[in-house]
């Protein structure tokens, strides 16, 4: 297959394969609210579908979902003094007669409910003549906040044609990387950098699928060298957009795999190079007959598992693991900071993996880890490891250096059935010399 084919069957494999779930949610909630403020039953009216999933950018695995329910202007002169926390009461009880068995929240903003895999959130607005739509902020005392989706979806779908079609499949695509390696940003903020970056160049307004190869590798390459700042302007509306944890480094990271699979272009490692970028969603490397004979020749059982195959996968917000290292008569170090100094572990030391860096982490989150052994010893060994195992309640994983090769251990955390969160660290070892061959297969 082609790279165009690849991309093509990569973009299908994240498509939404739950959208006639998520619509009757939709319905049932819009149709709840309609009732009780318009006393019709209507699932479709006086709605709006916003958020990744209203500008078709969002991908498989979505959690967080958003709608604007739009209240009857008659309903102002019930609200307007105050009673911002009422609205959102009333729009709660609403949505917990239909649903009586689900979660139903208030949160400052908006009203949530929880189903297993997704929560909606449900903003009660007020449309304004321009568009806008005036919302309740219970902070502080309650007061009113503006807010312009339909600019934002409007210009999506216009960018979008204008890029021939490119501006939502690099959305999603960006996505898969998010996921893929832990990068804690929000929908609008992937949005509004791909957004920018298209804007910025012309390369790829006549281009397509044959070209998202290049096309991927500029946009990490613009993702690496934009300035530090707090917000950008949303496109569109121009609003503010937050940025919640720094992207560049992750996105240098993936900028120099972009490069290493565009090198590849053709070869037999090719696609586990886009991998390494993406995710086990782009197209899995071809296996031949050869390969199949050398892989049965040197027996070893393949047990890693894919945390995808277990939960969806929506990341939104950060975590960050580190690894204390000791060895009898020696000080204990962090691993990070012995690879800083040099690159390597050796063999007969203990390792204590923990959460460097929980603080973004919302309350009630279960952990998981994942311990994978790689290299000719492990396989040698049968001792590929891989497995997702549930944290044993202190938020940390003991290990030991016990032979060589590029090993890896990630950690994930869970909310509601979904991947939330997710950090991995590399724990390469390597022996002294032939000697210490005892210790290190």
């Amino acid at each position: 297959m082609s790279i165009s084919d690849d991309f093509k069957t990569f973009l299908d494999n994240i498509k939404i394969d739950n959208a006639a779930t998520i619509g009757s949610r939709y319905g049932e909630v819009t149709a709840a609210l309609n009732k009780e403020f318009r006393d019709t039953e209507s699932k479709t009216a006086n709605s709006l579908q916003v958020g990744s999933y209203g500008r078709w950018t969002a991908i498989n695995g979505i959690s967080d979902l958003d709608m604007i329910y739009v209240m009857p202007a008659g309903k102002w002169e019930d609200y307007k003094d105050g009673r911002q926390y009422e609205l959102l009461r009333d729009a709660r009880a609403a949505i917990k007669r239909r649903y009586p068995s689900t979660t139903v929240k208030v949160d400052r903003l908006v009203v949530r409910v929880l189903y297993k895999d997704f929560h909606l959130e449900v903003m009660p607005a007020f449309k304004l003549a321009d568009g806008s739509y005036k919302y309740p902020d219970t902070a502080n005392g309650g007061s009113w906040k503006i807010t312009k989706p339909q600019a934002e979806l409007d210009e999506m779908k216009e960018a979008n044609a204008r890029k021939n079609r490119n501006l939502r499949r690099l959305c999603k695509m960006a996505r898969a990387w998010k996921n893929k390696h832990g990068v804690a940003m929000g929908g609008l903020l992937i949005d509004t950098l791909a957004y920018n970056f298209l804007e910025s160049t012309d390369d790829y307004d006549t281009k397509s699928y044959h070209y998202y190869d290049f096309m991927c590798r500029d946009f990490f390459e613009f993702l690496a060298d934009q300035p530090e700042q707090s917000e950008y302007a949303a496109l569109g509306s121009r609003q503010r957009v937050r940025v919640k944890k720094r992207f560049e480094r992750k996105a240098k990271k993936a900028y120099e795999l972009c490069l290493k699979a565009i090198e590849a272009s053709g070869q037999k490692n090719e696609r586990q190079k886009w991998r390494d970028v993406f995710g086990n969603a782009y197209p899995a490397p071809a296996k031949s007959a050869a390969g199949e004979a050398a892989a049965y020749a040197h027996v070893f059982k393949n047990t890693e598992e894919f945390v995808e195959d277990r939960f969806p996968v929506d990341i939104r917000y950060d975590l960050r693991i580190n690894c204390e290292v000791t060895q009898d008569g020696f000080r204990p170090t962090m691993l990070r900071q012995l690879l800083e100094g040099y690159g390597v572990l050796r063999p007969q030391k203990k390792l204590r993996f923990f959460l460097a860096d929980a603080s973004d982490l919302p309350e009630n989150v279960e952990l998981y880890w994942k311990v994978l052994n790689r290299g000719d010893e492990a396989e040698r060994r049968d001792m590929i490891r891989g497995q997702i195992v549930h944290d044993e309640g202190r938020a940390e994983r003991q290990e030991t250096t016990n032979f060589r090769g590029d090993h890896l251990v990630e950690c994930y955390a869970v909310s509601r059935g979904v991947v939330v969160a997710r950090d991995t660290i590399r724990v390469p070892i390597r022996v002294r010399d032939a000697q210490d061959e005892n210790y290190a297969a």
